[in-house]
């Protein structure tokens, strides 16, 4: 079905009469021709086809790292987690402070340009609180309605 499909919207006989064409106007030599250029494509493939590239794989190298001691005590784990979350902290304030200078650039440009800079801020924090509500509705919903504590 799909063959008689193909060949109702692409009805090859004007191709095979347009080569029927050429063919009858070759001549002589058509036959020499269609023999080398019969011979080239073989000799081209041929190489092609029997060529055969297999390499290994190389294996992944594995690196070891010990961290940290096999027998360290629960006090121990307790205080590097503690260090950890204080230098987490630390990192995120940091953070903070680097976004706010840079918010504080963006806010004194936009009033050099001429922009409602308050109005544009009240509009982004609405949206923000609006996609939040949002987000919170579809958990509550995707959880079966159970509230928050």
């Amino acid at each position: 079905m799909a063959i008689s499909r193909f060949f109702r919207r692409f009805n090859p006989t004007g191709a095979v009469g347009d080569f029927l064409d050429v063919w009858r106007q070759a001549g002589r030599r058509r036959w020499g021709l269609m023999i080398a250029a019969a011979a080239t494509t073989l000799a081209i493939f041929s190489l092609v086809i029997w060529q055969e590239y297999r390499v290994e794989p190389k294996p992944p190298e594995i690196v070891w790292i010990n961290s940290w001691p096999a027998d360290r005590s629960d006090a121990e784990i307790r205080a590097s987690v503690l260090l950890n979350q204080k230098q987490k902290e630390a990192d995120q304030a940091e953070q903070a402070k680097q976004d706010e200078k840079v918010r504080q650039i963006y806010k004194t440009l936009g009033r050099l340009s001429g922009m409602d800079v308050d109005g544009i801020e009240r509009r982004a924090k609405a949206e923000q609180a609006a996609s939040a509500a949002a987000e919170e509705a579809r958990m509550r919903q995707m959880a079966g309605g159970v509230a928050k504590p």
